[in-house]
């Protein structure tokens, strides 16, 4: 887009960029535009260098864009060696020096003088670089105005004046947001930082012609992450309990939920570890409450026991499963979607569970309630897959999406009533794992129904709950859990979970799951626009698979590939083990340095595919070509 601004401050964890950005966002959205946020930043509590872009269009946005246009260098304040022979370098520099490659031509950047003297200016050959690139540099004291007025701090709030006035905006948005959330000598001393930087910012002799793009909207617009997404899907299908124990970035999910549980009677419980928090949310679950829990990956692998529970006491229950890089503690804070395999296959036996993987803000939101309308009517673990990219990207989304009617039902419930008229052992138990019922799912009850009596049991079991090692009634009851996932299949047919975007009957097909989807989507603009034939699908239903339509997919291109974030090519190889075959029409790009794909990298991706030459695939990338090739 001509017309957009990307925005970056950068600096150090600590120095109140992360909260800047999203208010800035704010303003950004009460203008008329459409905002996407991305953020990156490192596994320490404070210091490390950190930035995030913001992304600002007339039109609708879907993912972070290729580089950025404008950069706000702090330098970070927290840098634990500010020398150059230090071990990780001189860290108070690197909020400038390790954001120039990303800089578009003609881009703008801020940098603070109070922090960056000449000499860490030549160091990173700043204006060399700036006169190769036709970049547009001015050097701002943000630290003193900041310390002018108040706290360092507030030299974030200086930038954004510094900005509004090198682009040309009004700064009542910027002060209307401020006036919402400070009080007092906070406020006062911020708003004069804000005016005090913009009018020294607009005395400047400006040489770059990039303005504040203008829009406007049609309806209300709220901005809102992944992690908001999921959580309000959860409320509003009538969740009222969550447990867990905190771990980038699940987190944000589990705060969110504490945060309004108890606006609407529900509970939240902080435990001691991730076998506690998915078993207290299956007994919580039991006993006749909507319940979740979830964690990120080396946590999850903790609930591998009590997710096995679940399937075989048939306890209704959705996890939670936020992806960050591994394997073990990995690279805590970046992105990756490698634990793909991980949440199909962990856990005991035979065991079957739903999965699905949102691709976007609103489908983390559908596919939330979808999780819970699942779990409680099927009496099955349902999991929800997304990433850190998801997770913790702010978007433009209409107010009104969000208006829907609550769903608290239970699902596959029984009434007193219907108890009475149930079928019961001669002990009076209630026989709530029936052989035989068509679609898997045996109805229960909820204990302190009259006439609800049964056994909840980890080992395999008779109807009404009691253990046994009968070879027949083994079988029976593994057969009808099976059926359950066919069930299911045909139930999400009709839910829309794939989503197609590109043209009808195209030569070539990419097919992505989960957060790439919205950034496939962009490339596939530009690759039809280069007069490729493409079609892109972004898949949500990993399990039970679609199968049927994704063999109608695949047969209908000459040739597909599969964009994710991990290094084995996982979604690949599931759609081969759930379809048998097409080994000889399946290529991959894959990304697994930390940072989710730009759309540049997909349409560079898919050229060199096409053109056979994998040496043309961009450097952060790695394409694997189909079987035989």
């Amino acid at each position: 887009m001509s017309d957009e601004l990307i925005w970056r401050i950068a600096g150090g964890s600590g120095d109140g960029a992360d909260s800047t950005s999203k208010n800035f966002a704010r303003a950004l959205m009460r203008s008329g535009l459409h905002v996407f946020t991305h953020q990156h930043y490192p596994s320490r509590i404070r210091g490390g260098h950190m930035y995030v872009e913001v992304r600002a269009a007339p039109e609708p946005v879907k993912s972070r864009g290729d580089g950025y246009n404008f950069l706000v260098a702090l330098g970070d304040s927290f840098a634990r060696n500010p020398q150059e022979g230090a071990y990780y370098g001189d860290e108070e520099i690197k909020p400038l020096a390790e954001n120039l490659d990303e800089l578009r031509e003609g881009g703008v950047i801020i940098y603070d003088t109070g922090l960056f003297d000449e000499e860490d200016v030549e160091e990173v050959g700043l204006h060399e670089r700036a006169e190769e690139n036709d970049w547009h540099v001015y050097g701002i004291d943000l630290r003193g105005t900041a310390r002018e007025h108040g706290r360092e701090v507030m030299r974030n709030t200086a930038g954004v004046g510094a900005t509004a006035a090198l682009l040309g905006a009004d700064l009542d948005p910027f002060e209307e947001i401020m006036r919402e959330g400070m009080r007092g000598d906070v406020l006062e001393a911020n708003l004069q930082v804000l005016t005090d930087a913009y009018e020294s910012a607009a005395d400047l002799e400006f040489t770059h012609d990039l303005s504040f793009p203008e829009g406007g909207h049609d309806e209300q617009q709220v901005m809102v992450s992944g992690s908001h997404a999921v959580a309000y899907g959860a409320l509003d299908s009538g969740c009222r309990f969550i447990s867990g124990y905190p771990m980038t970035p699940w987190t944000d999910v589990f705060t969110i939920m504490s945060q309004n549980l108890p606006d609407v009677g529900g509970i939240s419980e902080q435990v001691e570890d991730e076998i506690a928090a998915a078993s207290l949310a299956v007994g919580a679950s039991h006993a006749g409450v909507k319940a979740m829990s979830g964690s990120s990956g080396g946590g999850f692998a903790l609930m591998s026991e009590p997710l096995g529970m679940a399937e075989m006491t048939e306890t209704p229950l959705v996890l939670v499963e936020a992806q960050r890089a591994g394997p073990s503690t990995g690279m805590p804070t970046k992105t990756e979607q490698a634990d793909l395999e991980h949440v199909l296959y962990t856990s005991q036996g035979d065991s079957n569970r739903v999965v699905l993987a949102p691709g976007n803000v609103r489908e983390a939101y559908e596919q939330s309630r979808i999780s819970f309308d699942v779990a409680y009517d099927y009496q099955i673990p349902t999991i929800l897959l997304y990433d850190q990219k998801l997770g913790a990207e702010n978007r433009t989304v209409p107010e009104s999406f969000f208006d829907r009617e609550p769903s608290p039902d239970l699902g596959s419930t029984l009434t007193e009533e219907e108890l009475a008229e149930a079928a019961h052992d001669a002990s009076g138990k209630f026989h709530r794992f029936q052989y035989d019922p068509e679609n898997g799912v045996s109805p229960r009850s909820i204990p302190g129904q009259k006439g609800g009596r049964y056994l909840a049991s980890g080992n395999e079991h008779t109807q009404s709950g009691h253990i046994t090692e009968d070879p027949d009634l083994r079988v029976a009851q593994v057969d009808r859990r099976l059926r359950k996932l066919e069930s299911i299949r045909e139930d999400l047919n009709g839910r829309d979970l794939q989503t197609y975007y590109g043209e009808e009957d195209a030569e070539y097909g990419i097919v992505s799951w989960g957060s790439q989807q919205d950034t496939v989507e962009e490339a596939v603009d530009r690759l039809l626009a280069a007069g490729h034939s493409v079609q892109a699908v972004g898949v949500s239903q990993i399990m039970p698979f679609p199968r049927e339509e994704m063999a109608g997919f695949i047969e209908g291109v000459e040739e597909a590939m599969v964009v994710e974030m991990n290094a084995t090519g996982q979604f690949r190889g599931h759609i081969q083990r759930e379809l048998g075959r097409y080994g000889d029409k399946l290529t991959s790009l894959l990304k697994y340095n930390g940072n989710p794909f730009e759309p540049a990298e997909i349409v560079e991706g898919f050229e060199a595919q096409h053109d056979g030459d994998a040496s043309a695939a961009p450097e952060t990338t790695r394409t694997e070509p189909a079987a035989g090739d």
